[in-house]
């Protein structure tokens, strides 16, 4: 939360030339809901098995850029489709970044009880070991958005040509 995966994914789905894809705008569309009453109303748990079938879909279609929520990667079996399907990309950012960019926003159910910076540094301990089996790892900071994606385009560069691998194709898709 708070690292620039919307932001960024926007715009690195622009220079690819492939959709955007928000996993947690899916989970909201096909629960008819959104995050914050999934959580109130369902609680976590069924939250996160919507999550796995919407990244199993979407994971399973076109080619895109695809924003997976935080908690996303966590799931053995969605690290596995995402492997097999594409490629990984952590937006490593540090705690006080992180608390700046989420402070005040209310749609984050995981921060909306007690304190939202030990809430953010005890998802950090137990996320981080498994967000660093991401294919690709940039470090997000202060920098513009557009700096960012930059780099996370150079550093898919850099894997690809490292892994032999041609990027994926570009499926057409209408608007």
């Amino acid at each position: 939360m708070g690292a620039g995966k919307s932001v960024v994914g926007k715009r690195l789905a622009q220079r690819l030339h492939v959709p955007f894809i928000d996993a947690d705008h899916e989970v909201e569309k096909a629960a008819g809901q959104s995050i914050a009453d999934i959580f109130a109303t369902l609680g976590e748990e069924a939250f996160r098995e919507g999550e796995r079938k919407v990244m199993a879909r979407l994971l399973d279609g076109p080619v895109c850029v695809l924003a997976a929520g935080g908690g996303a990667f966590m799931c053995p079996e969605t690290r596995r489709r995402i492997k097999r399907r594409g490629i990984s990309v952590w937006l490593r950012a540090d705690l006080d970044l992180l608390v700046r960019r989420t402070a005040g926003r209310g749609h984050r159910p995981l921060l909306n009880q007690g304190d939202p910076r030990a809430k953010l540094e005890s998802l950090m301990a137990q996320r981080y070991p498994v967000y660093e089996t991401a294919d690709v790892t940039v470090d997000a900071g202060e920098e513009s958005p557009d700096t960012t994606t930059g780099r996370v385009l150079d550093a898919l560069r850099d894997w690809l040509d490292a892994n032999d691998s041609p990027p994926p194709e570009p499926v057409e898709t209408n608007p």
